[in-house]
């Protein structure tokens, strides 16, 4: 949408990074202050719709546009939001945006030009669109929805593999794909063969803002600094498997918080 929509507060995201400083300055030196920092350390978050069970933007939306699903995910039925935007006041994550553009007109679903090279621009501009995903209208709210189609696809190759079950991997979302470290993982917390099932029994497992009881299904991992040397050859994770990351000393300050998905 560009800068200017972006300085108006129109951006469109749902998935953002909350990036954390730290550093110590020398209190004694005469004008010591954060501009003159000591060690200075960044701690790197995802944040995004964490489909708490006892969502409050589900209690304050009018028309019910955002309901629970059977798996737990909260979704949007977004031809009911009437853009109230009460869900995106009573979200304490802040993770919803208030659509503001008309793609649908943008990307040529409405032809309104004789000429026929730009109508064949305009098709060859919609193949941005994902195909699998309803092109939303303006005036509606927008959030992460575990990627919900892809939930429905695995359900859909589960029934023709011939167990009908779905299986751990069988399901992965957007940024769990496009994670080049393998830091996001997402399953089903009743599989207790899963790996988010094992990962929510870690003792550094934490879920942000916990103390307002609204059960949020998105985990994460608290990274580790400083492993006593005694545990570097007791907790060692091959590095090379498939989501692992070791935790030796040349690993302790590199490995990231770990968003898990239920």
């Amino acid at each position: 949408m560009g800068k200017e929509q972006v300085i108006r507060g129109r951006e469109m995201h749902w998935l953002r990074i909350d990036r954390y400083f730290q550093c110590d300055f020398e209190t004694t030196k005469s004008g010591g202050s954060f501009k003159d920092p000591i060690d200075p350390t960044i701690v790197t978050q995802p944040m995004a719709c964490a489909h708490c069970e006892l969502a409050p933007c589900e209690e304050v939306c009018p028309v019910a546009a955002t309901v629970h699903t059977e798996e737990g995910i909260n979704a949007m039925a977004y031809n009911r939001c009437i853009g109230t935007r009460y869900c995106g006041n009573n979200c304490p994550y802040k993770v919803r945006r208030f659509n503001y553009f008309n793609y649908n007109t943008e990307y040529g679903y409405f032809y309104g030009w004789q000429d026929k090279r730009e109508q064949a621009s305009q098709k060859l501009q919609s193949l941005v669109l994902n195909p699998e995903v309803t092109v939303r209208g303006r005036g509606v709210m927008e959030k992460c929805t575990y990627c919900i189609q892809r939930v429905q696809n695995g359900k859909i190759y589960a029934r023709g593999k011939g167990d009908g079950k779905v299986h751990d991997g069988d399901v992965r979302t957007a940024c769990q794909e496009a994670c080049p470290s393998h830091a996001i993982l997402f399953g089903d917390l009743n599989d207790r063969t899963s790996r988010v099932y094992q990962s929510q029994k870690d003792p550094r497992a934490y879920a942000v803002l916990e103390e307002l009881n609204i059960k949020p299904r998105t985990l994460y991992l608290s990274r580790i600094r400083n492993v006593p040397k005694r545990l570097t050859t007791a907790t060692q994770i091959s590095p090379n498997r498939p989501g692992g990351h070791g935790h030796g000393d040349e690993h302790s300050q590199e490995s990231g918080d770990h968003g898990h998905h239920s």
